[in-house]
């Protein structure tokens, strides 16, 4: 691991982790320059700025390749979607390791059927118990450092309902795995209860307008839950941002006021100019 705090000092530090979601490296430093601790890297996200839906279309390389550039871009710890694993247990044991080598903090590993969909969307379909703690067995037996850590998420909820949810999560513990992320809880309910019955820690997932209730940060972290992620903040405001604009650029054909002043030197400060900008006299004579 880099010399950047380990995600599992952060959550023993904050109590709770929240990471909002990026999807690319000018958007994890924003993230970043806003006082965040940590970035998640949003699968749903990465897959809209490939111009594709969330439906399990990007390959294993491409996401690494995603999370390695947002891993090098911060020096706060990266949570990173994983998807399915990519396959069975012998793909997620690679999977894991080309996340781990390309410098992300942790990945979470479902047990939808591959191609997946959305946590949020209806029809999913699962893999069986079985198959899940094969591939939660895989993925802590690859990793290298035990600082980076897996993630088990499980998207049974909407299928095979809350109890099979909690059952599955806490085997997922039992075969390695280090912290739960119970995906789509539907009452509040479930959502407060979650940490109580699940033998480990526990991912809350925050999307606004998805299957979950509401509920505050401090909320979340009084039922006990160690992380936060809020995986489409960013890219929901920047598609609404980019419509709004483009609809008056098209409607006036006049350059529209921006609802922020950035001139190009401000654009390029919140992509590093700062740290690039001695470097042009440094290794002169």
């Amino acid at each position: 691991m880099s010399a950047k705090m380990t995600l599992k000092e952060l959550m023993q530090k904050e109590g709770m982790v929240v990471a909002p979601g990026c999807y690319d490296g000018l958007t994890a430093k924003l993230i970043r320059n806003a006082g965040f601790s940590c970035v998640y890297m949003s699968g749903g996200s990465t897959s809209a700025g490939y111009g594709y839906p969330d439906f399990g279309l990007l390959t294993m390389s491409e996401m690494v390749e995603n999370a390695g550039r947002i891993a090098d871009a911060v020096d706060v710890p990266v949570i990173s979607d994983a998807d399915t694993g990519y396959g069975n247990e012998l793909n997620v044991y690679r999977t894991v390791q080309a996340f781990e080598k390309a410098g992300v903090s942790a990945i979470h590993i479902e047990d939808q059927v591959s191609p997946k969909r959305c946590g949020h969307l209806d029809d999913k379909e699962l893999i069986s118990r079985e198959d899940f703690a094969a591939k939660m067995r895989a993925a802590a037996d690859a990793r290298r450092s035990k600082d980076f850590l897996i993630i088990a998420r499980t998207d049974s909820r909407a299928r095979l309902g809350f109890e099979e949810a909690i059952a599955r999560s806490n085997m997922a513990l039992e075969a390695g795995a280090d912290v739960v992320f119970l995906e789509a809880p539907q009452t509040l309910d479930e959502v407060k209860n979650t940490p109580k019955l699940v033998r480990g820690p526990c991912l809350l997932n925050v999307i606004r307008g998805g299957k979950t209730p509401d509920i505050g940060f401090d909320e979340a972290k009084q039922a006990g839950y160690k992380i936060a992620i809020v995986p489409g903040i960013v890219i929901t405001t920047a598609i609404s941002a980019v419509e709004e604009v483009l609809e008056a650029l098209k409607s006036t054909m006049t350059h529209p006021v921006p609802r922020k002043e950035l001139p190009p030197i401000a654009i390029f400060e919140r992509a590093g100019a700062k740290d690039w900008e001695p470097m042009r006299t440094r290794y002169r004579g």
